[in-house]
């Protein structure tokens, strides 16, 4: 009887380890305890090649179907195309922000597909998860606030790498519309709700409090995730306001449940409210991919510009819990914010420098140049 070939050992899978240790790094930089449920197998997805495996062979079967003239080449060109569409992990700070739409839109409409891009967008509870979420690689690119552009003179292997939107007309105070905050002298001592610590809405909460004289612990301020979860806390007087995304607020106020109380967009004018970033690995592993993206992403915006109703449809299919009246009150209030070129202005910067000491993410304003990039925005 013949003997089978003894089988190779598999060899342990090094990704598993460097995911283990990446969390740890997050967890030490950006104080937020790691989500364990995120091991090496979840976080794996790494991006080995621009040219898929099996690519080459797919393309000479091809070739030779056409040269026989096989009915199977129609079906090998589209296998074909298929595996040549390179896969970009796109993480969102929240799910609703209209901000990020461009991303939903360009991969509807196919916007990203014509470029060779396999747009996957995954969504979290507020930057400080999403900051995780890339150091842990589950994810290439983060739509996340301006005051993460922080995180990059901490440590976190990130770049920013186009200015999606200005003013912070995305962010407002939404309060109880019965309730006992009438103005806004009346938040003195109460609670607002944001998604976490250190985060954008975190800053403006505290720019609130300012405002009026209080210090940045006039208000006081409860760290609760998502959207979802902060429209509930609100619904049971577990708080006192949420300082949140447009979306979330209209469907408040739409189903007479909530009344703004702050427009942020109102009162800071040189701002950069919403960064594209890039992780470090896909910056110096596939620059063109970048390029492909933000090419992409802009050729979107202006898709949104021109096609309203298609806009307003998707922004409300992918806001479940938004009716197309709210992404309509969106995409009129919302679209002039959005930035049509992606370059970063200094004056914003500056602001940006301030957020950062006053948030206690950095002892002093850095060298804001070494933050980001504008060398793969379309020219």
């Amino acid at each position: 009887m013949m003997q089978s070939a003894p089988q190779p050992r598999k060899r342990a899978n090094p990704n598993r380890a460097v995911a283990r240790v990446d969390i740890a790094v997050t967890e030490a930089i950006i104080g937020l305890p790691a989500d364990k449920t995120m091991n090496g197998n979840a976080m794996a997805g790494l991006q080995k090649s621009t040219v898929p495996h099996g690519t080459r062979a797919a393309t000479l079967a091809l070739i030779g179907a056409l040269l026989v003239g096989s009915p199977l080449a129609g079906t090998l060109l589209a296998s074909t195309v298929a595996q040549a569409q390179t896969k970009i992990r796109v993480g969102k700070a929240q799910a609703q922000t209209f901000a990020f739409i461009p991303a939903d839109v360009g991969t509807e409409t196919g916007l990203f597909k014509k470029r060779g891009l396999d747009i996957e967008i995954s969504s979290f509870a507020g930057d400080a998860r999403l900051l995780q979420a890339l150091t842990a690689d589950a994810v290439d690119i983060a739509l996340g606030g301006g005051p993460m552009l922080a995180y990059v003179a901490k440590g976190v292997p990130l770049l920013g790498v186009a200015a999606a939107a200005d003013a912070p007309s995305t962010i407002m105070v939404v309060v109880l519309k019965d309730g006992p905050v009438k103005t806004e002298d009346d938040l003195k001592g109460r609670t607002l709700s944001v998604s976490t610590t250190g985060s954008l809405t975190y800053w403006l909460a505290q720019q609130l409090s300012r405002s009026h004289g209080w210090g940045p612990d006039g208000i006081k301020i409860a760290t609760l995730g998502s959207s979802a979860a902060q429209a509930a806390a609100l619904k049971t007087n577990q708080i006192d306001g949420i300082v949140t995304e447009s979306s979330t607020v209209f469907k408040l106020e739409e189903d007479g449940i909530g009344r703004i109380l702050v427009r942020f967009g109102d009162r800071i004018k040189d701002f950069h409210v919403h960064v594209i970033y890039a992780s470090k690995k896909l910056i110096d592993g596939n620059p063109d991919a970048l390029r492909a993206f933000l090419a992409g992403w802009f050729e979107t915006v202006q898709y949104m510009r021109d096609n309203k109703l298609q806009t307003i449809d998707i922004a409300a299919r992918v806001a479940s819990d938004a009716s197309k009246s709210v992404s309509s009150r969106n995409y009129e209030e919302l679209m002039p914010i959005f930035n049509q070129t992606g370059r970063f202005n200094p004056k914003a910067l500056y602001t940006l420098s301030r957020s950062f000491i006053e948030l206690g993410l950095l002892p002093e304003a850095p060298d804001m140049s070494k933050l980001y990039t504008e060398s793969f925005l379309p020219k």
